[in-house]
């Protein structure tokens, strides 16, 4: 079929010859030049002189001397006249959002010709609309419904500060104008409509070309009707229309072209009806249900592959109704489509660059907390940029947010000079960020933008989301993938339109204005009718010559709305002469449980184990003599790893996979953090105290609850020093200072005591396990350890949890996976320490060790705060009912088992294997990726 810019080509050609060096055609958007360029050249045959292509956008730009200001500087300057004009003293922060409606306002005001002093008239006085002799009588029939909510026996505070404000609009307007002009400056309406005026005044002389052809156009504002009609005077314009008979009567789609034709002739016989008679014929439609964006984006190679619509180049068209699918999409094409045209811009938002300023604002916004400058330095271009200022507070940037924006800038021009990444998509993307950056901070700079460090984090990311990167290439080859607006003046055999929902098509039409409804349709200014009209149109004049057409709606429930399909495709199904079929799109296989492989322990993996546990050289105690041995030390904590799953072991001491150690929102505490803030203020108590502990000290402890405080307040500010205490934090601060308390209490009971170590490391050097395997040290961090008044030796872990330990049975449980689940990574870490602890008392001569006779017994013990209260309880581990009260019992036991899990880790033949136990998968952090 014979699309509308080909018999726009043949007439040009048959009415104006081959020499067209004169002439400018005129488009809606950039899109349709180059094929048109393609047609003409073929409907003459031979060499002629092309004409000029331009946009509408642009041929009103060219015959102004001023300049359309970019939006951030806009609304910059509509502030000023704000204020001057209101007296008011509302910040720019403030101002920003609802002063981008009301530049809207003023922009729609000016396309349409409207006269802003009667729009914003004051009309307080009903009686006042009977000498509005311009308006009609139906204009002003709106104007009295709505100002019929305004009398003054009804009149609300609400209202009344809405009518003082909306007195100021046209004093806004008139002074807002002057300040742009006064800089050479204008908002797209103001620069439109002053090139109206004075083409009214002088003529066309500022349009030399001999003709101007309009193609394609739909709705026109009051100035693109102006310009036409002073043209067409003259005799110098031309209008090719695309429709079809289908919606040109009684139809939201063809309203305007059908008004617009009775006053700029088509150049194109309107009675043809291989023109404009092609909707009614048969088309195969077919509407597909989906439950989610991603299952469309997939469908599209199996719907390219079907019946070899890829092969039909660019008469093949993917339209986008929503366009924040395009990544997913171009991923998801096959690899038999050799060439491929992308109108439709990539989302900068959807870079890698746009997370890493983002991030940047966060941890500037966030005080420079240690979480957030981990997470950005996380991002991968972090290492190609020095961060500047990292101890510049909030405090410094409020009011005076330039030094956000330069260290910024600096950062983004490091990664675009070191990173060594070959790749167009990061080098635009690059570019854009900077340049949309710069030209905020030039604002900064020079005053225009006076706003606070949140209102740049938000304007930034805004201009963010609304930039979008250009694809270049020859639109004039291969499969066209688009979004909505680019689908103008162009036709397509092969149609697949995706995520077409309401909401999308029409796209969020909505009425927000600082003009009512009423107001806008008396003065003929744009409604969410129009806007909808607008819509209806592209979507029909899309389908009109196709012959296949596939159009996918995402019918997922989101916060209990269902998805629905676009009143545009409800009014096919109703209307249309054909036959749509109705299909469901779903997943061809069924969600199948991934299980990770076994990972061998190579060379290099053995390299690396080595070198993360064998410490160069130790002390005598065992402990790393070496600042870089400092971590070579097998604890507890890794043992107990490798025995929960053995690829959670390989992916954090092998793979060196780090997972997060603060939680995601630092006004939470998750158990970790609470123990962390515990155990540090029980820290500082008891360092407080001298060496030997009695009831009456501990007694006066309790009663001074200022120092538990204090602690407590410490600990908080080490563990979180940039949350804000207050709500979850005041009740986890009261909760913790009542464990203290608790535990103080219990201490109480056991006085007198002496207190031999608080948060204190021990270490010993394993015997020999192998040849490589002879310097391993095992050991680890001591939460407390004290003597009690019987000479034993308690090794003390605190335990801020909920849940009550339950006995294992014998020294071998510890080292049974089965009982991973019963805590038994507690007994043997707690075994460790006091197995160290055992063997340095037993190593010393039994007169030397603090006057005694024997060698002191010591007892493994987990506190559990919460149950201590609890009558005769006892931290003292247990094997069934029977206390540890002296390790040394199964010392020997317990450190065979423990030989052999430690050979088994480092054994090169025992591969890294994962666990079957998936209720571990569901609290590791690495199952993300390694079990989904």
């Amino acid at each position: 079929m014979k699309s509308f810019l080909e018999y726009v080509a043949e007439d040009i050609i048959r009415k104006h010859g081959t020499d067209l060096s004169r002439s400018v055609v005129v488009f809606p958007n950039k899109r349709a030049s180059l094929f048109l360029n393609d047609y003409l050249a073929h409907a003459a045959g031979k060499p002629l002189w092309s004409p000029r292509y331009t946009t509408i956008s642009e041929l009103f730009r060219q015959q102004s001397t001023l300049t359309v200001a970019d939006p951030v500087k806009l609304v910059c300057d509509l502030h000023k006249s704000f204020c001057l004009m209101t007296e008011s003293t509302e910040t720019l922060d403030k101002f920003y959002g609802w002063g981008q409606l009301l530049l809207a306002d003023f922009d729609d005001i000016d396309k349409n010709m409207a006269d802003a002093d009667h729009v914003f008239a004051n009309l307080r006085d009903i009686h006042e609309l009977d000498d509005l002799s311009f308006l009609t009588e139906e204009q002003r029939e709106l104007l009295r419904r709505f100002f019929s909510n305004f009398t003054e026996e009804h009149e609300t505070e609400l209202k009344q500060r809405f009518l003082r404000l909306w007195s100021h609009f046209a004093d806004i307007y008139h002074d807002f104008n002057q300040r742009l002009a006064a800089q050479s400056l204008a908002y797209e309406g103001a620069l439109y409509r002053s090139v109206c005026n004075h083409i009214s005044a002088t003529g066309a002389a500022s349009l030399p070309a001999d003709r101007y052809i309009f193609v394609g156009f739909n709705m026109l504002q009051k100035v693109e009707q102006k310009l036409f009609a002073i043209l067409q005077k003259e005799g110098k314009a031309f209008f090719y229309w695309d429709f079809d008979h289908y919606y040109m009567r009684h139809h939201d789609a063809g309203h305007y072209i059908a008004q617009y034709l009775k006053y700029f002739p088509n150049e194109l016989d309107t009675t043809d009806s291989d023109i404009y008679g092609n909707f009614n014929k048969s088309k195969q439609v077919t509407y597909i249900s989906a439950p989610t964006e991603h299952i469309q984006a997939r469908y599209v190679s199996a719907w390219l592959r079907e019946a070899e619509r890829y092969r039909d180049g660019r008469r093949t068209a993917i339209v986008l109704c929503d366009e924040s699918l395009l990544p997913t999409v171009i991923h998801s094409l096959p690899a038999e489509v050799d060439m491929i045209n992308v109108t439709t811009g990539y989302p900068l938002s959807q870079t890698p660059v746009a997370s890493f300023i983002k991030l940047y604002f966060d941890m500037y916004m966030g005080g420079h907390s240690p979480r957030l400058v981990r997470t950005f330095k996380r991002h991968p271009y972090a290492k190609y940029a020095e961060v500047r200022g990292e101890d510049l507070e909030a405090k410094d940037v409020i009011g005076n947010p330039s030094p956000l924006t330069t260290n910024l800038l600096l950062m983004l021009r490091q990664i675009a000079q070191t990173a060594s990444i070959d790749d167009a998509l990061f080098q635009e993307s690059m570019f854009r960020a900077y340049t949309l950056v710069n030209r905020i901070s030039s604002l900064i700079e020079s005053g225009d933008l006076n706003v606070g460090e949140a209102t740049l984090q938000r304007l930034v990311q805004q201009v963010v989301q609304q930039t979008s990167i250009p694809f270049h290439g020859e639109p004039a080859e291969g499969l066209q993938v688009m979004g909505v607006l680019e689908t103008r003046n162009l036709d397509f055999d092969h149609l697949l339109l995706l995520s077409c929902n309401e909401g999308n098509i029409p796209r969020g039409v909505n009425d927000s204005s600082f003009i009512p409804h009423s107001i806008r349709q008396a003065y003929e200014l744009t409604t969410v009718e129009n806007k909808v009209g607008i819509y209806a149109y592209y979507f029909h004049r899309l389908l009109q010559r196709a012959k296949d057409v596939t159009i996918l709606y995402n019918n997922a429930t989101d916060d209990g709305q269902q998805g629905e399909m676009s009143r545009f495709m409800l009014q096919m199904l109703v209307e249309s002469p054909h036959t749509i079929a109705r299909l469901n799109l779903q997943a061809a296989k069924s969600m199948r449980r991934w299980k990770p492989e076994p990972i061998v322990k190579s060379d290099r993996v053995m390299h690396i184990l080595y070198d993360q546990f064998l410490p160069t050289v130790t002390s005598e105690q065992g402990l790393p003599t070496s600042s870089s041995d400092a971590n070579k030390i097998l604890t507890p904590t890794a043992i107990n790893r490798y025995m929960r799953c053995q690829l959670q072991f390989y992916y954090r001491y092998v793979a060196g996979i780090k997972e997060p150690d603060i939680p995601d929102d630092e006004q939470e505490l998750d158990n970790r953090i609470f123990g962390n803030i515990f155990h540090q203020a029980a820290d500082s108590i008891y360092h407080q105290l001298p060496r030997h502990i009695t009831a009456d000290l501990l007694g006066s402890l309790l009663k001074n609850k200022v120092v538990i405080e204090r602690a407590v307040d410490e600990a908080f500010r080490q563990e979180l020093p940039h949350a804000a205490l207050s709500g979850l934090h005041i009740i986890n601060r009261e909760v913790i200072i009542h464990y203290l308390q608790q535990l103080i209490t219990i201490d109480q009971h056991l006085a007198p005591f002496d207190i031999l170590g608080l948060e204190c490391d021990v270490a010993r050097i394993l015997p020999p396990l192998s040849s490589e395997l002879n310097m391993l040290t095992i050991g680890g961090r001591i939460d407390r350890l004290d003597q009690m008044s019987d000479g034993t030796i308690r090794v003390v872990d605190y335990k801020t949890g909920s849940r009550q330990l339950k006995p294992l049975p014998d020294v071998d449980a510890i080292f049974d996976a089965t009982q991973v689940h019963n805590h038994s990574d507690y007994y043997l870490q707690t075994f460790v320490y006091a197995d160290i602890v055992s063997r340095q008392h037993a190593a010393k001569d039994a007169s030397a060790a603090a006057g005694m006779e024997r060698a002191c017994k010591v007892a493994p013990a987990l506190l559990f705060i919460q149950h201590a209260g609890a009558e005769n309880y006892s931290p003292i581990l247990q094997f069934g009912h029977e206390a540890i009260s002296d390790i040394s019992v199964y010392s020997t036991r317990f450190n065979e088992l423990l030989e052999l899990k430690i050979k088994e880790i480092f054994a090169p033949e025992q591969p890294f294997t994962p666990t079957s136990d998936l209720n571990i998968c569901r609290t590791c952090p690495f199952a993300s990726f390694c079990r989904h």
